[in-house]
């Protein structure tokens, strides 16, 4: 019965939209794979009905059965990401699943999550058979693991396929077509956009799709454009070992669980990275001592929601435990039970070698109960560090985040924290202009800021994301075109990409002798320097100029 239930789904499927390629179909229909795709084939024209029924029910009977669908758990991990111990797809031969040394560029931006996945993604076609080159002239494959975070990080994966659309063109026809793949959370938000927009794009795969690379490649090579962004419930690629892309590193970072249920209403992480699941600690801990055994000094747990860890893989493991959460935090879904905890790995991965430092990121405030706070504070490799992301120091703007605490509650654990772990080092991430946010609301954030004075902080304008609750729920009202701190001010950013901050004045206009102007967006702009923080420059303005008299004046001085 289930068998002709997914025959009869991916004949419905046939017609579905302009990617109706059997890439994207057979990955739609029930996540089947093998001799599946024969059961889609329409028979050829003007064959007999008697023919139809034999032909039907000799693929049937030879077609997946039941136990194809369901994930097999008996395989070894090693021979799961093998190609040559994996049935093919009867479209493709095991011989078109291998890379046959084809050079692989690989680009990453956006979070360390990113990082790894760019790793997990490496180990995969590595060994499918593909080499690694740092040239992009030369490579064959092009894949960019990309961002979907703010629209920012969009703009800046659309400027760079313009940039290797022109690549892709020069592509000498002596070399094998140049292939190009767009990976990670921005394939997984937008899908059909980017095959439809950029036409040079060859193949799509979302976060929980590396594994099927050598397959999306090698339809790829057929002409077709290939794509997977099937989000799961339980791929957390614990049997694939990422490999580190500096051989020199000291430190690296360790991936225990993917995806988010916290569901902020800014974020779009849940819609592209999936509900959250964590990767078994016998996996983490194997990754771990390997690690060390290679002689890292420092290793970094990763995670969307890293410290609500919960490895329910073993059924001993399920004991009705339920979740402890921060004082005067709640969740915004049902309370989890049973599992491992983060403080039972965190104590595990501690204790595999004392002179490795263990840090973890990026955590929610709400899962810090004080079993962890105590472990940080009795292990000495355990850095005395942590990530807090607060986001707003209004709880008006909280709730409408549904972050699920108020500004009283996030300082209560800030003290609760200091007071746990003497000398403790707190960073923090903040949004600025979130949905309805008022200049008292913004004051609210910058006297949480002075109140309780983080080692480091992260600042982000907001950026409206569709399918999350503010796209839907809320308006995205607040403007931001002036300096934030003073109406009076403006900000431009130098050659070094660094935040120049200096006043909205009368200038004399270099290139118009006599003539008085005030600087307008796009305009370059000569300032003296005579202040700087961290992260931003201050000066005065001199004159509005042209890109080439700045680089005359500036050799002059």
């Amino acid at each position: 019965m289930h068998r002709l239930q997914c025959i009869l789904q991916a004949q419905r499927c046939l017609g579905w939209g302009p990617l109706a390629s059997v890439s994207w179909l057979l990955l739609r229909a029930c996540r089947a794979h093998s001799s599946f795709s024969t059961t889609i084939c329409p028979s050829p024209e003007g064959q007999q009905e008697d023919g139809v029924r034999k032909d039907f029910s000799s693929r049937l009977a030879t077609g997946p059965a039941f136990q194809h669908f369901l994930r097999s758990t008996s395989v070894p991990p090693e021979k799961l990401s093998s190609p040559d111990v994996v049935d093919p797809p009867p479209y493709l031969t095991v011989d078109e699943l291998l890379g046959r040394h084809r050079k692989v560029y690989l680009e990453t931006y956006g979070c360390q999550m990113n990082v790894n996945d760019t790793e997990i993604a490496w180990s995969i076609l590595q060994k499918s058979g593909y080499l690694r080159t740092d040239n992009l002239q030369e490579a064959d494959v092009i894949l960019l693991v990309t961002c979907s975070i703010r629209e920012k990080a969009e703009q800046t994966i659309w400027n760079r396929l313009h940039q290797l659309k022109a690549l892709k063109t020069k592509r000498l026809s002596s070399r094998v077509p140049l292939k190009v793949g767009i990976l990670g959370c921005m394939a997984e938000r937008l899908k059909e956009e980017i095959l439809n927009r950029e036409k040079m794009v060859d193949i799509l795969a979302g976060p929980d799709a590396y594994r099927d690379l050598p397959r999306l490649l090698a339809v790829a090579e057929s002409g077709q454009q290939a794509a997977n962004v099937l989000l799961s419930l339980d791929e957390t690629y614990a049997d694939v070992m990422p490999v580190q892309t500096s051989p020199s590193a000291t430190s690296a970072f360790v991936s225990i669980m993917r995806g988010c249920d916290n569901m902020c209403s800014y974020c779009i992480v849940p819609f592209t990275r999936g509900r959250e699941r964590s990767r078994p600690v016998a996996s983490i801990l194997e990754e771990v001592r390997k690690l060390s055994e290679q002689g890292l000094k420092e290793v970094t747990l990763l995670g969307q929601n890293v410290n609500s860890f919960r490895d329910n893989s073993e059924v001993q493991f399920n004991s009705a435990v339920s979740t402890s959460l921060s004082r005067g935090f709640s969740a915004n879904y049902k309370t989890k039970q049973g599992g491992l905890r983060f403080s039972h790995l965190l104590d595990q991965v501690s204790r595999i070698d004392p002179e490795m430092r263990i840090r973890f990121t990026s955590p929610h405030p709400k899962d810090f109960p004080d079993e962890v706070l105590q472990l940080i504070h009795e292990r000495d490799n355990i850095c005395k560090q942590i990530h807090l992301p607060a986001q707003s120091g209004s709880s008006r703007v909280l709730e409408a985040m549904r972050r699920g605490y108020s500004r009283e509650a996030y300082v209560e654990l800030i003290h609760h924290i200091r007071k746990s772990i003497p000398g403790v080092s707190l960073s923090s991430d903040f949004i600025a202009g979130f949905c309805g946010e008022t200049e008292e609301d913004h004051l609210q954030t910058v006297s949480l800021l002075r109140e309780v004075q983080y080692n480091m902080g992260f600042l982000f304008a907001y950026s409206m994301r569709q399918k999350t609750r503010a796209y839907h729920r809320l308006k995205d009202d607040v403007l931001e075109e002036l300096s934030k701190r003073s109406a009076t001010d403006l900000c431009g950013r130098n050659d070094g990409n660094l935040k120049v901050i200096f006043p909205d004045v009368e200038m004399e206009d270099a290139t118009d002798s006599g003539l008085r102007v005030r600087a307008q967006p796009g305009d370059y702009v000569l300032v003296k320097i005579t202040s700087a923080s961290s992260q931003t420059l201050r000066g005065h303005v001199l004159c509005r100029t042209t890109l080439r008299d700045s680089s005359a004046h500036c050799s002059l001085d």
